[in-house]
């Protein structure tokens, strides 16, 4: 289930758009020409098309004329049947235009949607884990989707038709001022109201627009959660205030999008009832024109033909300008991802800006050393030197979680890390991977500081396995080799399981082939937490870190994990977050984490008789003891 909580309703998380600055819906929706570059050729030719489409739909009511004021006056039936050939071809040619149009753009924005998205995944692989921390999932998800399909259709249609219902309008007009100026006069009547409406809906639609789409991100975000957390609602039988919970978020929505019904409706009733009424004035004054000769009748046909084909581009302004503003509120939001900072290469991040180089102490007796990078000398193992970190979210002046950690675990040696709940010793192995930063000091793998290292390369020498096991929907094998190269196989995976002790994965329907439920809940939390060790040892990685990796063990299980895990510890360097007594025994060595700090370092038994916080932690435990809660301060 996920941890993350929704935001509160109206507010997206993260970086929101300063409800006081005035939003430019223009400048909002220029942001997608890169996107939009590649397929800018078929996009401007369906304009094109569809602006002679229109041009051809104005040509009928001309022909209309021509049919009154000739062959009608004339009673001349043969140029009765021509004009209605003329017609039909101009119809024909109206559709096959349309279509045309449809089809030039139909594919593309398709592209441009998929490539949108897959931008979108990759931007997002590549965010850092605070990022995640902060986001809601649900805010992701709806970004991901109903925003892009919101571009999709306003890039299909309202975009394009923003420009050939404009031009649409400025012909006809011309087309109607030059068949009578006082007639045109008249229907240009409602022009000035038109505009004001269009202007207050403008921005009052955009504010409703965004509110909903992040209230959408809201309710998709309860949704996922109550699925991933189904067994917890119904194990404590929360089904009625979660049912509660979401039916408030969607009655919040409901009312939001009520509000954008009626904004649409209000606008609709003026660019409705304006130009109707205009029509029907300029269709007395032409009768009127025409009753006393100064008007032809074909002519006010023509008119009143050019006048009723204008109805449907100026009806439209409403939704195409609802539509214009919902895909800018997506843009927004698309962008808000897109813009975060994502990880960067290998110089970046270590150190804070500014922050001076950290000095080099003198080394411990019995172990020689030199500056890192020169000579031979240089430490080797997992070093942590006057690390400093704290959240980046945290308040301005609240102490730093790690304070001053210095820790070397020698080449070849495992370190048990211990300490209260909360001290900081996940976040401390978090570090290592760097999916968090260091604010200060500097973390270094046998003598190279991890920021000069690519994070691929860093990721390939260390193997992390987490105290709360995830798994994805794919096979058990496909989950186990995540952590080994492209080049491991089943003697590579047969390793690790029998590491893990996973020889439960035999007994499978379909052994290593069998799919995994979503997030592996068909399988125990003692089988998710052996396949992670598994993943974890399956590259025989240089490093190795594991948080708390055998609390949901039993006992027999357990001696038998521990045994098999001796032997790979033997061979790699490695730092284990412990709760419990036996886990503590894994390791040649102990760290205890107090006050942001490495308090005291020694063997299990030394830090017993030595130390009195440490034989605090482990009293009441004995070898096979209840492991402690997750840790909750550490656990971000």
């Amino acid at each position: 289930m996920s941890t993350k909580p929704a935001p509160a309703t109206d507010l997206a998380p993260g970086p929101a758009p300063d409800p006081a600055e005035k939003r430019s819906t223009v400048r909002a929706l220029l942001r997608l020409w890169p996107c939009v570059r590649p397929v800018r050729a078929r996009l401007g030719t369906a304009a094109f098309v569809a602006i002679l489409a229109s041009c051809v739909g104005l040509v009928i009511p001309l022909v209309l004329k021509w049919m009154v004021d000739g062959p009608v006056a004339a009673r001349d039936p043969a140029g009765v049947w021509l004009g209605a050939l003329y017609l039909l071809l101009l119809g024909l040619a109206e559709a096959l235009l349309f279509g045309l149009r449809r089809w030039l753009v139909a594919r593309p924005l398709a592209g441009v949607e998929a490539g949108m998205r897959a931008a979108l995944y990759r931007h997002l692989q590549r965010l850092p884990v605070a990022f995640h921390d902060r986001w809601a999932s649900g805010q992701l998800l709806s970004r991901g989707t109903t925003d892009l399909m919101l571009l999709r259709m306003f890039l299909a249609f309202p975009l394009t038709f923003l420009l050939v219902n404009g031009v649409t309008i400025l012909v006809g007009v011309g087309i109607m001022l030059v068949q009578d100026w006082t007639l045109g006069l008249v229907v240009l009547g409602p022009a000035i109201p038109v505009m004001i409406t269009c202007g207050v809906f403008e921005r009052k639609y955009s504010a409703v627009a965004r509110r909903a789409q992040d209230q959408v991100g809201d309710l998709t975000t309860v949704v996922e959660e109550s699925v991933l957390g189904i067994r917890i609602i119904k194990g404590f039988g929360r089904h009625r205030s979660q049912a509660r919970a979401f039916h408030q978020l969607s009655h919040t929505l409901r009312g939001t999008e009520l509000r954008k019904a009626r904004l649409l409706a209000a606008i609709w009733a003026v660019i409705v009832t304006l130009p109707e009424v205009a029509i029907g004035a300029a269709l007395v004054v032409g009768a009127v024109q025409v009753a006393d000769g100064s008007l032809s009748a074909g002519t006010l046909v023509a008119f009143l033909s050019t006048a009723l084909a204008l109805r449907w581009p100026v009806e439209s302004i409403g939704f195409l300008l609802a539509m214009s503003q919902e895909a800018a509120a997506a843009t927004d939001r698309y962008f808000e991802v897109m813009d975060a900072e994502v990880e960067t290469g290998a110089a970046a991040g270590g150190r804070a800006a500014g922050a001076a180089p950290v000095p080099w102490k003198a080394a411990p007796p019995g172990e020689q050393r030199v500056a890192p990078g020169t000579g031979t000398g240089r430490p080797r193992g997992l070093r942590f030197e006057h690390v400093r970190f704290r959240y980046p979210d945290a308040p301005a002046g609240s102490p730093p979680l790690l304070a001053d950690v210095d820790l070397h675990i020698r080449p070849g040696e495992s370190m048990a890390l211990v300490g209260a709940t909360g001290s900081g010793k996940t976040t401390l192995t978090a570090l290592v991977p760097r999916l968090h930063e260091v604010t200060d000091g500097r973390i270094t793998l046998d003598g190279e500081d991890i920021t000069a290292l690519s994070r691929e390369e860093l990721r390939s020498m260390v193997a992390v396995a987490f105290e709360e096991p995830t798994l994805f929907s794919a096979s058990v094998g496909e989950n186990v080799l995540m952590g080994a190269g492209d080049g491991a196989g089943p003697e590579e995976l047969d390793r690790a399981l029998a590491v893990a002790q996973a020889d439960f994965v035999h007994a499978l329907p379909r052994g290593s082939g069998t799919q995994v439920g979503e997030q592996g809940l068909s399988l125990s939390g003692g089988q998710r937490q052996r396949l992670a060790l598994a993943r974890a040892v399956v590259g025989r990685p240089r490093f190795l870190v594991l948080d708390d990796p055998l609390s949901a063990l039993d006992v027999h299980t357990e001696a038998a994990v521990e045994a098999a895990l001796r032997r790979v510890l033997a061979d790699t360097t490695a730092l284990i977050v412990a709760h419990r007594p036996s886990t503590v025994l894994l390791a040649d060595r102990v760290a205890l984490l107090s006050g942001g700090r490495i308090a005291a370092v020694g063997t299990h038994h030394e830090l017993l008789r030595t130390d009195a916080e440490y034989a605090r932690l482990m009293s009441g435990l004995d070898g096979h003891g209840t492991p402690e809660g997750p840790e909750e301060g550490d656990g971000r």
